[in-house]
């Protein structure tokens, strides 16, 4: 068994300061969302972003911690070092976003908005406090390849054991490249781990086959602690 990184071969690689890209607003047209979508459903969908990289993309998921807007993605998806910063997309808006915290064994990067989105605040940070169950009903929202944003279901199909990252949680639902770096749920809306690859089995992409870092992995004092030193005027985030 071989495993293939979710946005490896062309979704992501290289990541470059994206300082010259200008934010916006976007004019879209409204996607019409069925009502048997769950509430959780709903707000995973609207908390999801794509993340550029100025060679590809990747997802991320759009968070809340206190009085700060993150976002979670993938470390493979946003490579570059401390301080880089990356094009943040949402179906309405476009804004900057720095890299502060990356975290390669695990797969998991953390960006921080110094300027806010305004049509979305994301959903605020809810970990599990454990690891899900076998059957756990999950969801996650991307941008898989080419595609504008998708939503997805899944169920937790078990688990394995990384030789160095440790458990990892193994979901059967969709994936492909440009997806890695999305959020997961359960359906209380808790926040269960960081999508980062698909399996691939003699050369053919396994896509039902979904490799998950759990959000147990993830220490928010750790995380925060290169903007809470670099910063000046401090968020409440940092006290």
């Amino acid at each position: 068994m071989k495993l293939i990184l979710g946005c490896l071969l062309s979704l992501g690689i290289g990541a470059a300061a994206a300082t010259e890209i200008k934010t916006e607003n976007l004019a879209t047209e409204a996607i019409t969302v069925s009502d048997s979508m769950s509430s959780v459903e709903k707000s995973v969908r609207n908390s999801a972003v794509q993340v550029l990289t100025g060679t590809g993309h990747g997802s991320g998921g759009l968070i809340r911690y206190k009085d700060v807007q993150l976002v979670f993605t993938a470390q493979h998806v946003v490579d570059g070092q401390l301080g880089y910063t990356y094009l943040i997309k949402t179906a309405y808006e476009d804004k900057m976003a720095v890299l502060i915290y990356a975290d390669p064994l695990h797969d998991i990067a953390l960006l921080w908005l110094p300027e806010k989105f305004e049509h979305t605040k994301g959903i605020k940070w809810n970990p599990s406090q454990g690891m899900p169950e076998v059957g756990d009903a999950l969801t996650y929202s991307g941008y898989p390849s080419w595609h504008n944003l998708m939503t997805y279901r899944g169920r937790v199909a078990g688990f394995e054991t990384h030789p160095e990252a440790g458990p990892q949680i193994m979901l059967n639902t969709y994936g492909w490249f440009g997806c890695s770096g999305a959020l997961i749920y359960n359906s209380k809306g808790e926040m269960i781990g960081i999508l980062w690859g698909v399996d691939m089995q003699r050369g053919t992409v396994q896509e039902n086959m979904i490799w998950v870092s759990p959000i147990q992995n993830i220490n928010m004092k750790l995380a925060l602690k290169a903007l809470c030193t670099g910063i000046a005027d401090k968020p409440k985030a940092c006290r």
